[in-house]
């Protein structure tokens, strides 16, 4: 454990706050109180036992529970189905106010700050392990196992390590069309998979602080994918303006004091990152989508809850108007959430995929874990702008899966290789 210090992170600051102390220590163990407790329909029927396991005949807050059916939905097979009715009955019987399923539910990530339920300073859990995603709003939240789900959720409570930090600080300018996912499969690539295990990842310098809301969620949605615990960009005018429709109010911002000490700092110069493609069969094999051109491809989804958002829906939309996708890639379009997909058809965005070729989808995780709406068969080759790689990850273990932005991404549905978009604009 750490020596006890004055000089505090982000995330120490975050975690002692929520343990109502001043201080903690890296590589302290303390039990902090929790602002959301989330889970969803692969993980929630696990925590569901363990939680009635506990015997208490209520949860602790039935408004900081929150449940968003999204990976199988809308229900793909039997077995799915009922994991999600489990759900909804555990949800009438406790009285969660914050149940969103078809209709009202999104991919959970980008539901969950949409409907303000995430503030800077928050302390968020999720059996979901892109729970850090709410870092873009200087939320300290992390994805935990259904077992620490069930606790919190009987309890408001739940364990963390202090975790080191490692600061990144992103200088110079984009080039056009890069954005946050090209940044973060560039940060994977530079320190690698395991390269920030357990650390928080602080996002920082000139180029995060002009980054739009939607980018930063795409950059903290990946954090994990780098090993990490957290991935914390400090709250600024720009988060503010993003919560201010929203009602919030009551919130702390936390920043790193300027002498806190971390594990690593690195120093990006964002002038020379091109557009990226991670190939398979994990998120940190990083090159410059430009070396992959001769890779040809079967299917392209543009969605998930790390690039399901509007700008993302915009940035593919000015590539494919007035174009089509090429006749052999099946291109899938996910818009995160209900409102993001309402939102993209008052702005036209949803005419052009569907006059392109596209499919428009109502929100779900499905593609993104192989689960539906776009399972590989044996020997194909998407190009996604999820998040994760793996051997299998999208259907068949011998499948590849591409992960790129999504400028890429649409481009690449156009021609049927990797592509990037000065091609074809």
């Amino acid at each position: 454990m750490g020596l006890k210090s004055t000089t505090q992170t982000m995330a120490q600051k975050i975690l002692a706050h929520h343990c109502s102390r001043e201080y903690v220590c890296e590589g302290e163990i303390v039990n902090a109180d929790v602002d959301i407790v989330l889970g969803n329909d692969i993980t929630l029927p696990l925590a569901i036992a363990e939680f009635k396991k506990i015997g208490t005949k209520k949860v602790f807050d039935s408004e900081k529970v929150v449940m968003v059916p999204d990976h199988f939905t809308p229900n793909k097979d039997i077995k799915s189905a009922e994991q999600s009715k489990l759900v909804r009955t555990f949800a009438e019987e406790f009285g969660i106010k914050n149940y969103f399923e078809i209709g009202k539910m999104g991919i959970e990530h980008a539901l969950l700050p949409e409907m303000g339920l995430v503030a800077p300073g928050n302390l968020i859990i999720g059996a979901d392990s892109h729970t850090c995603t709410y870092g873009a709003l200087g939320a300290a939240s992390t994805g935990v196992g259904s077992t620490d789900a069930a606790v919190a959720m009987a309890t408001g409570k739940a364990w963390f390590m202090v975790p080191q930090s490692i600061k990144f600080i992103y200088n110079g300018s984009l080039k056009p069309w890069v954005t946050g996912k090209d940044l973060i499969l560039y940060t994977i690539g530079l320190i690698g998979v395991d390269g920030a295990l357990y650390s928080s990842m602080e996002f920082t310098g000139p180029v995060i602080r002009k980054l739009s809301i939607d980018n930063r969620f795409t950059m903290s949605n990946m954090a994990i994918e780098a090993g990490g615990k957290f991935g914390l960009i400090e709250a600024d005018d720009i988060t503010e303006e993003y919560l201010k429709p929203k009602g919030i109010r009551d919130y702390k911002i936390f920043k790193s004091d300027n002498d806190a000490k971390y594990r690593k700092i690195f120093e990006i110069d964002c002038s020379s990152i091109e557009l990226q493609v991670a190939a398979p069969h994990l998120p940190s094999n990083a090159k410059n989508a430009a070396d992959l051109k001769d890779v040809s491809i079967d299917q392209v989804v543009i969605g998930s809850c790390t690039n399901g958002r509007i700008e993302d829906l915009k940035i593919a939309a000015e590539i494919l108007s007035n174009k089509k996708v090429n006749s052999r890639v099946r291109t899938i379009i996910i818009p995160a959430t209900q409102n993001i997909y309402l939102d993209a058809l008052r702005k036209g965005y949803i005419e052009i995929f569907r006059e392109s070729g596209c499919v428009v989808s109502t929100p779900t995780c499905g593609p993104c874990l192989g689960g539906h709406m776009g399972v590989l068969a044996e020997g194909e080759r998407a190009l996604s702008t999820t998040n994760r790689n793996f051997v299998g990850r999208m259907g068949h273990p011998k499948s590849e899966v591409y992960l790129s932005g999504p400028a890429v991404a649409a481009a690449s549905a156009i021609t049927g290789r990797i592509t990037v978009p000065m091609e074809v604009m």
